[in-house]
């Protein structure tokens, strides 16, 4: 389930994740600046909100919602991000948007993804690693560990 501030507006979500607001000073005290306002406005357009700054997230369709959850992390400009099935209960259509958003990340955030759709996953990797009981099993191209006799059996059945 993403973790978002159901009863805070997209906007609100997105401005206490901004780095500067930490503090309990910071956040009592604090002032919107014209950049963290632009920053907000910046995220929401990567992750299609632009249009929902004012709805408040529990309104939020399940996609919208991870995204958000996404955005919230992009506020903190972070350099890696951790997904555990990102796309999990998103419609094909959020799916393929979701593959786009990650991809639009290349170069500025290195992405390590946990994730069972195949097809989203030969969208948006470079390496693929196959796991099999807490060990690697295959590691490559998408390509590559699809031919890879160890994970045809383990994965398909023979």
């Amino acid at each position: 389930n993403p973790s978002t501030y159901e009863d805070l507006s997209v906007f609100e979500n997105l401005e206490i994740s901004h780095p500067a607001q930490r503090g309990i000073l910071d956040c009592l005290f604090s002032r919107r600046t014209a950049e963290v306002a632009e920053r907000i406005e910046t995220v929401a357009a990567e992750i299609y909100l632009t249009e929902h700054l004012r709805t408040k997230a529990g309104l939020l369709s399940h996609g919208q919602k991870q995204w958000l959850e996404i955005g919230m992390l992009l506020m903190q400009e972070p350099q890696l991000l951790l997904l555990d099935e990102p796309v999990a209960g998103m419609t094909d259509e959020e799916t393929m948007k979701s593959a786009d958003l990650f991809l639009s990340l290349k170069g500025r955030v290195s992405l390590v993804v946990v994730e069972h759709d195949m097809d989203f996953v030969a969208k948006i990797a470079n390496k693929v690693t196959v796991l099999h009981e807490g060990s690697v099993l295959a590691e490559g191209s998408m390509d590559t560990v699809q031919k890879d006799e160890r994970v045809i059996e383990v994965y398909l059945g023979r």
